[in-house]
């Protein structure tokens, strides 16, 4: 959501958002917008009695809705307050992906339910649903048989990098002073099965066995407490000494952390979008990704990146093709990766797109948009 409302905020629209947060969160205060915050909602379907009222009595004070996420309750609320009342969109933010379907089989049978109760009608009686590339509306329509929406594809991505990137870099090499001067691959994301980490360190094990200076950087949080499993593994494999886990990077270090890379690699399972492959592209960093991540199409079109498999044999194939490029590829690569963000995943692109899906002119002074 901050995301997001850099570019309507730059655009010169008011932003204001309602969420399920509990008003004591310190990180709200922060926020550059006016925040609404319901909770504290309880469990994880986030109910919060005081939701519903609020979209209710808040509603009519703004020209575009926007409701974000599915299968918590403020898509009921919105529902009931805005259905044949208020025109508003839906964001599904890759929640009707297939592979949840085929991932936790059971899982996806209760979800029947609560489609059939709440979430198709939200679908149904939106203005828009809105996705983030064609992949992801065209797999949308594979998780439930009994489907009806309006489906556009829209503008999505970051504002990019702002700051020094000379500072960025030393910030990252601080973190990192072993990779200073050294060729590395970067993976950016949650340590997590979905991600396909394991895949990645078998596969730079292989790849780069004939590259001794090539190294790997695995940033991100471990959130399934599998680090110690991947070190080990990549230990067993003898190449432990030439990966880098520096943890979760934010601000200036992350930045740093995209311009010093030679590429970033997500061979993930699945990834509706991946704002960490947006950022990459912002600062000019091919990206080697599997065919699982929805903007793959788009990323390959651009010849802003490689695209294999989720195998193990697609994401070393990913490894040695980067290798084999010559410094020219490469550096084509990068100019192609900075065009396609700018074209396609910058957000300031977002807000003009949200105000025609409402048929609102453009009114940089006065249009105002509600999450």
């Amino acid at each position: 959501m901050r995301r997001l409302a850099e570019g309507y905020l730059h655009a010169g629209h008011e932003v204001e958002i309602t969420t399920l947060d509990d008003p004591r969160a310190p990180f709200l205060a922060s926020l550059p917008f006016p925040v609404w915050p319901q909770g504290p909602a309880f469990g994880v379907y986030g109910y919060t009695p005081r939701l519903l009222p609020w979209l209710r009595q808040n509603a009519s004070r703004f020209d575009g809705i926007v409701v974000n996420g599915l299968w918590q309750y403020h898509g009921l609320a919105a529902w009931r307050a805005f259905h044949g009342r208020h025109r508003y969109a839906v964001f599904t933010h890759g929640m009707l992906d297939p592979w949840f379907k085929a991932k936790y089989p059971l899982k996806h049978m209760k979800k029947w339910i609560y489609w059939l109760l709440v979430e198709y009608r939200l679908l149904r009686n939106a203005t828009r649903v809105l996705f983030t590339s064609e992949a992801e509306q065209r797999l949308a329509e594979k998780s439930f048989w009994l489907h009806h929406w309006h489906g556009q594809v829209v503008p999505y991505g970051t504002s990019g990098p702002t700051g020094d990137p000379g500072i960025q870099r030393e910030e990252f090499l601080r973190l990192c002073p072993a990779l200073a001067g050294k060729r590395f691959l970067l993976f950016l994301g949650r340590i997590h099965p979905k991600k396909g980490c394991d895949l990645l360190i078998d596969a730079f094990a292989q790849a780069a066995s004939n590259n001794a200076g090539l190294q790997l950087v695995v940033a991100g949080p471990d959130q399934k407490g599998w680090r110690v499993k991947l070190e080990a593994r990549a230990q067993q494999l003898s190449v432990g000494h030439r990966i880098h886990w520096p943890g979760m990077l934010s601000g200036d270090a992350k930045w740093g952390a995209f311009y010093e890379a030679d590429a970033f690699i997500l061979p993930s399972h699945q990834e509706n979008f991946g704002i960490a492959v947006a950022e990459a592209l912002a600062c000019g960093l091919p990206v080697l990704m599997s065919d699982k991540v929805n903007i793959f199409a788009e990323v390959q079109e651009d010849g802003a990146g490689l695209v294999e498999s989720d195998t193990l044999e697609g994401t070393i194939s990913l490894i040695r093709c980067w290798l084999a490029l010559s410094e020219v590829d490469r550096i084509r690569m990068r100019a192609n990766a900075k065009q396609s963000f700018e074209s396609r995943y910058n957000s300031m692109l977002l807000p003009d797109t949200i105000s025609s899906i409402f048929n609102q002119p453009v009114n940089r002074e006065s249009s105002e948009i509600n999450y």
